[in-house]
C-alpha cells in the first residue's frame, strides 16, 4: 500500500518576506499622468510593447493600485474574477488549483493532469499544469487579459485566451516598498520589494509575499480528526537579476518559489435547500460537521532566462523556463458524517497529490526592428512536461481513516511549434496583421500502480498524437488620432486529453478541440484623455469541445467531446475622470454560450432536481445548455475620490464585481445553479510624503453576501462558499 506523502515546509520563504517588511516602492510606471487625465497604457499582447488602444485585440489590463487593493486582504489569484469583462475564476481545491474561464470558455476538470483552454503566462513562461496557475500575484507591473484565441503568438492551449502576468523588472534605481495589512481572522498580508543596482549595467530585484490567516471555521464533531479549518500560510519569493553588458545584449534571470500550507477546499454537506438554490435555513458559515481530514500543501520552484540580442535590422530573443511543483490535498468529499447533516448515502474522503513534476519550455524568436511599413516576427517553441500524480481513497467508517485505494499515474507531454506574424502599415490609417502557427503535440499516459476501489482497469496506458495549424487575421483603422476601429478573426487549438480509469469509470480520452472566433470593436480616447473606452462584439464556435462529466449518482468522472459549443456577446471597458478628483471605471461582459449536441447525455446528481430532459437510462440530455461556470453577465465598477488634505491626499475608493448565475455542471438542476454573486470593497486612506506613505482601512465583501460557488453532486447536496466579509487596516511605505 502506498504511503501518503508528507511534503516539507520551507520556512525560508516566509522568513525572507518578514525580513523585507521595511523595504518598499510601488510597482508603478515612471510616467506620471496629468491631473484629471488618463495615462497611456502599454501592453505586450502582440509580443511587442504597444499602446493598448492600437492593438487589434480585446484586452483588459489590471495594474498599480487596483492590484494592490485586491491583494490587501490576503486573497489568492481568484481575486481577479470578474474584475475585467468576461473573466471568471473558480476552484474546488481552494488556493491551490484555480480554473480560468474567458467568455464562458474553460474546463471544470479537477484532476491534476487536466488541461485548460485559458493559458496563464507568467513573465513570458507558460504555466501549463493547473497547480502552477495559482502562483500568487505580487509586485506586478500589470496583468493583461487577452480574450479570444491567442495561439499564433503564445504557446500551449490558448483557444479561449491568455491571462498574462508581468513582474516589475529590475531598474537602475535604488528603491523599494513594504506593505503590511492586518484584518479579520488574524489575516496578515505582508509584501515587499527591494531594487538594488549591482553595477552600472546590472540590477537586482527581490520581491516577497507572506499571507497568513487563522482558522475561522470550527468542526462541531468532537470526533473529527480536523477541528479547525480555513486557515493558511502562503509564502512566495521572486529574485530577478537584469544585466546589459553591451548595447546589443541584455539578459533577465528569474528565480521564484512558493510554499503553501493550510486548508483544502471545505465541502459542506446538504447546505442547499432541496428544490431551490438557497442556503438551508440557519446556515452558519463558521461551523461544519465532518469526520474526515482536511489539509493542503504545495511547493513550487522555478526559474527563467530571457535573453535579447540586437542584431541591427532584427532582434533575437531566447526564453528558457523551468517549473517544478509538488502538492498534496486531502478533504472530506461528502462534507459530513453518516449521521448527517441530512441524507448522506456513503462517506467519501479522498486526496490528490503530485510527488514529482518537471516542465521545460524554450522559445527562440526573431523580430524585425526599425520603422518600416512591414514588420514581422517568427520563432519556434518547445515544451516538455513529465509528472506523476496520485489519488488516494480513505475508509471513513474504520477507526483511523485507513487508506482504502490508491492510484498513481504518469503523464508525459512533448510539443513543438513554429510560428510567425507580420504587420503591414498599408496606409497612414490602416494597419493589417496576420499570424500562423503549426503545432505538434504528443501525450503518453500510464497508470503505474492501482489498488483497492470498486472497479477494474480496462486500460493502463494511452498515447495521443495531434497536429494543427492555427491562424489569425486582423486590421486596425484609425478614424482619428484618438479613435481606432478593429476587426479580428482567429482560430485556436487544444490538444487531446487523457484521464485514467478509476473505481467507477474506465479510461477516457477527449480528442482535440478547435475554436474559430471573430470580433470587431472600437477603442477611443475621449475629451482630451479624460475618458477612454473600448467596446467589441464577438462570436466563437468550438468544434469537438472537450467537456468533463463529473460526479452524478454514479460518481463518474469522464472526458467527453460535444459536437460543438458556441459563444457570442459583447464587452465594454470604460475609464473616465468625472472631475479632476473623481475617477470611475466600468467593465461589462455579456456571454451567451450554448452546448450543441443532440445526443450527448451525462449522469445526474443523486438528490437534486434535474430540469433537463432525461434518457430512458436516467441521463440528462444537455443540448442547448450553457457551458458550466459560464456567467451570462459580468460587471465591474470602481469609483475613487481624492481630496488634498494637510500636505497629503485623503481618498475613498470603492470597487465592485458582479457575475450572474452559473451552472456548476453540464446538466441543469435547481440546486446546482449558482446564484448571482456581487462582491464589493471599500477603502478609506491617506497618502502623504509625496506618495511615499499610505495608511488605509478596508472592507472586502462589504455586504457580506454568502453564496454557494460550487458543488459536489454524486452523494448529497454538497456545496462550498465564498469568503464572508473581511476588514482590516494597511500601511505601506516606499522609498
Amino acid at each position: 500500500m502506498a504511503r501518503t506523502p508528507r511534503l516539507p515546509a520551507h520556512h525560508a520563504v516566509a522568513a525572507a518576506a518578514i525580513a523585507a517588511l521595511h523595504l518598499g516602492a510601488s510597482a508603478q510606471s515612471s510616467d506620471e499622468a496629468e491631473a484629471g487625465k488618463l495615462q497611456t497604457i502599454s501592453i505586450t499582447a502582440e509580443r511587442r510593447l504597444e499602446n493598448i488602444q492600437e492593438v487589434p485585440n480585446s484586452v483588459s489590463v489590471l495594474q498599480g493600485e487596483t492590484l494592490e487593493v485586491l491583494n490587501t486582504s490576503g486573497q489568492d489569484i481568484r481575486m481577479l474574477s470578474a474584475r475585467v469583462p468576461s473573466l471568471n475564476i473558480e476552484s474546488s481545491f481552494g488556493r491551490a488549483f484555480p480554473r480560468f474561464y474567458i467568455r464562458g470558455y474553460g474546463n471544470t476538470d479537477f484532476r491534476l493532469n487536466a488541461s485548460q483552454p485559458v493559458s496563464l503566462v507568467y513573465d513570458d513562461v507558460v504555466q501549463e499544469n493547473a497547480i502552477l496557475k495559482g502562483f500568487p500575484a505580487f509586485d506586478l507591473e500589470r496583468v493583461e487579459v487577452l480574450r479570444g484565441p491567442q495561439g499564433t503568438l503564445f504557446g500551449r492551449n490558448t483557444p479561449a485566451g491568455v491571462v498574462k502576468f508581468d513582474s516589475v523588472a529590475p531598474t537602475q534605481r535604488f528603491e523599494g516598498y513594504g506593505s503590511l495589512s492586518y484584518g479579520r481572522w488574524n489575516t496578515v498580508n505582508l509584501e515587499g520589494a527591494l531594487n538594488v543596482p549591482t553595477s552600472e549595467t546590472s540590477a537586482l530585484r527581490v520581491s516577497v509575499l507572506n499571507q497568513t490567516r487563522s482558522d475561522w471555521v470550527h468542526n462541531t464533531n468532537p470526533d473529527g480528526p480536523t477541528q479547525d479549518l480555513e486557515g493558511y500560510r502562503d509564502s512566495a519569493v521572486r529574485l530577478q537579476w537584469k544585466t546589459q553588458p553591451t548595447t546589443d545584449f541584455s539578459a533577465l534571470f528569474n528565480l521564484h518559489a512558493r510554499d503553501f500550507d493550510g486548508s483544502a477546499r471545505l465541502f459542506r454537506a446538504n447546505i442547499i435547500q432541496k428544490g431551490t438554490n438557497d442556503l438551508v435555513p440557519g446556515f452558519d458559515a463558521d461551523k461544519i460537521f465532518i469526520d474526515g481530514v482536511n489539509r493542503s500543501e504545495l511547493q513550487n520552484y522555478g526559474g527563467s532566462a530571457r535573453l535579447r540580442w540586437d542584431l541591427g535590422p532584427v532582434a533575437l530573443y531566447s526564453v528558457t523556463g523551468y517549473e517544478q511543483v509538488h502538492t498534496y490535498s486531502r478533504g472530506d468529499i461528502d462534507g459530513g458524517t453518516p449521521s448527517g447533516p441530512g441524507v448522506i448515502f456513503f462517506p467519501s474522503e479522498t486526496a490528490d497529490g503530485i510527488p514529482t513534476h518537471d516542465q521545460w519550455t524554450q522559445e527562440f524568436r526573431v523580430e524585425s526592428t526599425g520603422k518600416s511599413a512591414l514588420g514581422w516576427q517568427a520563432g519556434v517553441f518547445l515544451f516538455r512536461e513529465n509528472f506523476d500524480f496520485e489519488n488516494f481513497g480513505y475508509d471513513s467508517l474504520t477507526a483511523g481513516n485507513p487508506q482504502s485505494s490508491y492510484e498513481r499515474s504518469r503523464q508525459k507531454n512533448d510539443a513543438w511549434a513554429v510560428f510567425g506574424a507580420t504587420t503591414w502599415q498599408a496606409t497612414p490609417a490602416l494597419s493589417l496583421r496576420a499570424g500562423l502557427r503549426y503545432t505538434r503535440d504528443k501525450k503518453d499516459f500510464d497508470i503505474l500502480d492501482y489498488s483497492g476501489g470498486l472497479g477494474t482497469l480496462d486500460s493502463i496506458s494511452a498515447t495521443t498524437h495531434d497536429n494543427k495549424a492555427s491562424w489569425d487575421l486582423s486590421a486596425t483603422y484609425a478614424l482619428s488620432k484618438d479613435v481606432n476601429l478593429y476587426a479580428r478573426a482567429a482560430t485556436g487549438f487544444r490538444a487531446s486529453s487523457v484521464q485514467g480509469a478509476g473505481a467507477f469509470n474506465g479510461q477516457s480520452i477527449a480528442k482535440p478541440e478547435t475554436n474559430t472566433s471573430v470580433e470587431a470593436g472600437i477603442k477611443a480616447d475621449l475629451f482630451e484623455r479624460r475618458a477612454r473606452v473600448a467596446f467589441n462584439v464577438f462570436h466563437y464556435t468550438v468544434k469537438d469541445q472537450q467537456l468533463t462529466a463529473v460526479g452524478g449518482a454514479a460518481n463518474s468522472n469522464i472526458l467527453l467531446n460535444a459536437d460543438k459549443a458556441t459563444g457570442q456577446g459583447f464587452e465594454l471597458d470604460l475609464q473616465a475622470y468625472l472631475s479632476e478628483n473623481l475617477l470611475a471605471t466600468l467593465g461589462m461582459g455579456y456571454n451567451l454560450t450554448k452546448i450543441q449536441d443532440k445526443n450527448l447525455a451525462v449522469s445526474v446528481c443523486a438528490q437534486c432536481t434535474v430540469t433537463d430532459p432525461l434518457t430512458a437510462g436516467g441521463k440528462a440530455l444537455i443540448d442547448g445548455n450553457p457551458l458550466p461556470q459560464a456567467p451570462k453577465r459580468t460587471v465591474n465598477f470602481t469609483l475613487k475620490y481624492t481630496q488634498p488634505l494637510a500636505g497629503g491626499d485623503a481618498y475613498v475608493l470603492t470597487d465592485w464585481a458582479y457575475r450572474s448565475e452559473v451552472n456548476f455542471f453540464l446538466y441543469e438542476s435547481k440546486e446546482f445553479t449558482g446564484k448571482s454573486l456581487l462582491e464589493g470593497g471599500l477603502r478609506v486612506g491617506y497618502v502623504w510624503g509625496n506618495g511615499k506613505y499610505d495608511a488605509a482601512a478596508f472592507v472586502r465583501n462589504l455586504t457580506n453576501q454568502v453564496r454557494v460557488v460550487g458543488g459536489i453532486d454524486f452523494n448529497n447536496l454538497t456545496g462550498f462558499i465564498n469568503d464572508p466579509r473581511t476588514y482590516g487596516v494597511q500601511f505601506k511605505a516606499s522609498f
